[in-house]
């Protein structure tokens, strides 16, 4: 049995491996790779894996190129923080997609689909409605926050941005005051209404509001300058301006 994982985020990456340990003792496990280029290199020189755990948004862009350059039989469970990909992800080799941070008990529940199925089979896009109905999306309305000896619940709509410095995520009201968030950006964007936040860049989530000023800038990505911030270079990548574009024009 060879598993391989594709994975930008070290963190998800070793905790991914320590959840499938156990589920798969006797497995080879390969990885993590962190971009679509490293993922096509290692799978031209290497025997397929009889498994593939795939995030969606890699380093160098979004992972289904993968797919669009190798010609891949082995089945596939996604694991991301977005559920906007979710379609997709079944028109290739997926038997599942889970959303980050990942719970052990979905990640079980991934491998015995995996297990009861033959190994190249794909799911039919049309049982996509029944995978996910158990799961409608439930955002969260507000963040609680430790402001010296005092908790205090911020609302998201009171939300300017959220950043992450120094291992430490931050919430920035729009009054420009700043709390500590005891989570991970990635774990707060998945908890965020996708109309109302966007994630820039590695760093930064924004609000709709707190977007003052775009530049285009080199290599086709673009520059952002968010209100009542400090930082004057918020780059978006060549890979998300586009979905950022759209974002912008709902």
């Amino acid at each position: 049995m060879r598993i391989l994982i594709v994975e930008d985020e070290n963190p998800a990456a070793n905790r991914l491996i320590k959840l499938l340990k156990p589920l798969f003792p006797d497995a080879e496990i390969f990885g993590n790779l962190d971009t679509i280029q490293a993922a096509v290199d290692w799978l031209n020189t290497h025997p397929q894996p009889d498994l593939l755990f795939c995030d969606i948004q890699l380093a160098d862009g979004i992972s289904f190129e993968i797919f669009e350059k190798i010609q891949l039989s082995a089945p596939v469970i996604f694991t991301t923080a977005f559920d906007q990909y979710a379609i997709r992800a079944f028109q290739v080799n997926a038997i599942d997609y889970l959303l980050k941070p990942i719970d052990p008990v979905d990640l079980a529940r991934a491998v015995e689909k995996y297990k009861s199925h033959q190994l190249n089979s794909r799911m039919d896009i049309a049982m996509l409605k029944d995978l996910l109905s158990p799961k409608p999306a439930v955002y969260k309305s507000r963040f609680l926050v430790k402001y010296g000896e005092k908790i205090q619940s911020i609302p998201a709509t009171e939300i300017s941005f959220f950043f992450s410095e120094e291992r430490v995520t931050f919430i920035q009201t729009d009054e420009g005051k700043k709390y500590v968030l005891e989570q991970t950006l990635e774990q707060t964007e998945s908890v965020l209404d996708p109309s109302a936040f966007f994630r820039l860049n590695r760093k930064y989530i924004c609000s709709f509001d707190a977007v003052e000023e775009i530049f285009t800038y080199s290599n086709s990505r673009l520059k952002v300058m968010l209100k009542n911030c400090a930082d004057s270079d918020i780059l978006i990548s060549r890979e998300k301006v586009q979905e950022f574009k759209s974002w912008l024009d709902r």
